[in-house]
């Protein structure tokens, strides 16, 4: 008897776990679930805080993977060398063109890359820490730029008909204020250098390095400097197809080399918890019931919720020649960051992402990397830096180098 009555009972159970299962459906879950295919060694995460110099983070992030690749040694390379050294050049050429060019906190990865062939560079401990100067505990442009920016404007738009030199003396004296003297000297594990000691200590090559973008309104395999506004040294890159583009990327990251990307992230698949994908806006409203219109409707907090819910599973575009050149010409694919690629990994779909590093400190759900689809890098790339070496043979032998 007692064993027909617990066996009762637990029929009874199990009829209510069942039925309780049955009106609460499982949750599915589109988060991304990555599996990492390719990571290559990388530095430790900054954060350039409100300042904009990611073109200034990502590049010196992507050389010292260059060292680290060429010596196995970690460095620390200092991003307030380079600013100072930039902002001074970037002054005297707006000076030069009396005001007829940008002078802004933006640049390029040609910027550090001129820098360290001119004037070499330290480490992060020669020069002061950032934000330490004004009181702030990271990187705050906004009174540095209050200030310079005028100053600048003052000399460039002077109605004299000759100026001094003397505007870069006191100009300097703004840039040491807030960024620190860049040294002369320093030293390092007990050895003293100057700047360019020091870059010559470093282990890899300066002339290693070309810029790589896709665009049809030059021819491809020519060079061009690509024209945008923080492009102001006019630095010039080597124009390919999107899909060879796209295959010197694979090429890097598969033989273990790292990219030093700079495009657009202002898409609104690109999102502030680490991930980006080249959203197809209209498959992606047509998913949730709505109409093209509902969705232009939305705020940008609903499209990032709808993003969000969609996950792994938001339709992307497919990107063409055709639509990287509209959106160039039409100002919608801007160079607005820039960010250091180093990896590749796949999700639970097999969907293959980029892995990047950003200079947002250890934000998002991967603590300050970014998983961006191959799409989305195809999508809105404007450029990016590369070793040589990393371009597969065909294109190199295309592009003459």
């Amino acid at each position: 008897m007692k064993k027909i009555l617990t066996m009762a009972v637990l029929a009874v159970l199990a009829l209510n776990v069942s039925a309780a299962k049955k009106k609460t459906p499982a949750k599915v879950d589109n988060k991304p679930q990555f599996t990492i295919i390719k990571e290559i060694p990388i530095t430790s995460i900054k954060d350039q805080n409100r300042s904009g110099t990611c073109w200034d983070y990502s590049t010196l992030s992507f050389f010292e993977a260059e060292i680290l690749k060429a010596t196995g040694k970690k460095y620390d390379l200092c991003e307030s060398f380079v600013a100072n050294k930039t902002y001074m050049d970037r002054a005297i050429q707006v000076v030069r063109f009396h005001g007829d060019c940008q002078f802004s906190q933006g640049g390029s990865a040609e910027d550090p890359l001129a820098v360290m062939k001119q004037w070499g560079i330290c480490p992060e401990d020669a020069m002061p820490f950032p934000g330490s100067l004004y009181g702030d505990s990271l990187n705050n442009f906004n009174e540095f730029f209050s200030v310079l920016e005028p100053y600048v404007a003052a000399v460039a738009k002077s109605s004299a008909k000759k100026i001094s030199s003397q505007w870069k003396v006191g100009f300097q004296g703004i840039l040491d204020a807030y960024l620190g003297k860049c040294p002369e000297k320093f030293t390092f594990e007990g050895k003293e250098y100057t700047p360019k000691s020091f870059m010559q200590s470093l282990g890899i090559d300066l002339n290693d390095y070309v810029s790589i973008t896709s665009y049809t309104h030059h021819p491809f395999y020519s060079a061009f400097a690509v024209e945008v506004q923080d492009n102001w040294r006019f630095p010039l890159s080597y124009n390919l197809p999107m899909d060879e583009m796209m295959r010197v990327i694979d090429n890097a990251v598969e033989n273990g080399y790292t990219v030093a990307w700079g495009g657009d992230v202002s898409e609104p698949g690109f999102t502030r918890n680490g991930l980006a994908y080249a959203i197809d806006t209209k498959k992606a409203e047509s998913l949730q019931g709505s109409d093209m219109a509902k969705w232009l409707k939305l705020s940008a907090e609903k499209r990032r919720s709808l993003i969000d819910s969609l996950g792994c599973k938001v339709p992307e575009i497919v990107p063409t020649q055709e639509m990287r050149q509209e959106r160039f010409d039409n100002w919608e694919l801007t160079d607005d960051h820039g960010m250091h690629i180093f990896g590749v990994a796949k999700d639970q779909n097999g969907k293959e992402y980029y892995m990047v590093k950003n200079s947002w400190g250890e934000t998002g759900d991967y603590k300050g990397i970014w998983y961006m689809t191959k799409t989305f890098i195809a999508a809105n790339t404007m450029d990016f830096l590369v070793n040589k070496k990393a371009i597969p043979a065909d294109i190199r032998k295309k592009l003459g180098i």
